[in-house]
């Protein structure tokens, strides 16, 4: 018997949102380097094709769809594509994602419905469309959502965004009650901070950046890598036994429940 389990993604296929820019970029150029080949989803299509290249460099193949994953039609049609070049999907990283820093009595109607519809609704139904796919293949699969510590625990990033990030998690749970039978894995990441182009302007600001570092137990900002990592874990074969789980990718941020 072998004890050591393959963390490898060779001849798999992946899909991440989201994967023009940010942690979906890290994520798909990792996964891609991990062996995978990777179905690439977003609205910026500029962005898309340059990831795409890069993966194609690799050695992997990469799909750049343009889609709009707030809208379930586009879903659909993507998912549509994919079938019909008979790509068979064995990972869905739902990374797609906003905030809209308002506090409560700030945030008007359209903005909780646009953060909703990119964190949440959009989640919910490439999860939807993909699970259906991966129950007819027939193989079972991984679904991987990119929560946040925003999720567990009250934080300033402002009651929407939170809100979104703590039905992600319990969509997780209950996601993976209903699918286990089709041995279908669903977990998340919970992240803290990374460096990325979304947090840049805040990363600038010193006294934003004592503050995060205060309730850091290891004291400085999570880099890409050190979130890939956990990542590719949850969609190989080391995790066969984990699901309904968030990974809490924080730097110990959520250790004493700040």
């Amino acid at each position: 018997m072998n004890y050591l389990p393959s963390f490898n993604l060779t001849n798999q296929t992946a899909i991440i949102t989201g994967a023009g820019r940010g942690i979906g970029r890290a994520l798909a150029i990792g996964f891609a380097e991990a062996g995978a080949n990777v179905v690439l989803l977003s609205r910026t299509e500029k962005e898309l094709i340059e990831v795409a290249n890069i993966i194609n460099d690799m050695g992997r193949s990469a799909l750049p769809i343009v889609t709009d994953v707030t809208k379930p039609s586009h879903i659909h049609h993507a998912i549509e594509k994919i079938e019909h070049q008979k790509i068979k999907v064995d990972i869905l990283v739902n990374n797609a994602g906003m905030n809209i820093r308002s506090q409560a009595l700030d945030v008007t109607e359209d903005e909780w419905d646009s953060i909703m519809n990119t964190n949440l609704k959009s989640a919910f139904f490439m999860s939807r469309e993909v699970g259906a796919l991966m129950k007819k293949q027939g193989d079972g699969g991984r679904i991987i959502n990119i929560s946040s510590v925003a999720g567990k625990v009250a934080l300033r990033t402002g009651v929407a965004y939170g809100a979104t990030k703590a039905a992600m998690i319990q969509m997780t749970k209950i996601l993976a009650f209903e699918w286990g039978k089709y041995n279908i894995n669903v977990n998340s990441i919970g992240p803290w901070y990374f460096e990325t182009p979304l947090t840049k302007d805040l990363l600038e600001n010193e006294k934003y950046v004592h503050d995060i570092l205060a309730v850091t137990p290891l004291n400085r900002i999570g880099q890409l890598p050190e979130l890939v990592g956990p990542a590719v874990f949850l969609a190989s074969e080391a995790s066969s036994y984990i699901s309904g789980q968030t990974l809490f990718v924080d730097g110990g941020m959520t250790i004493n429940g700040f």
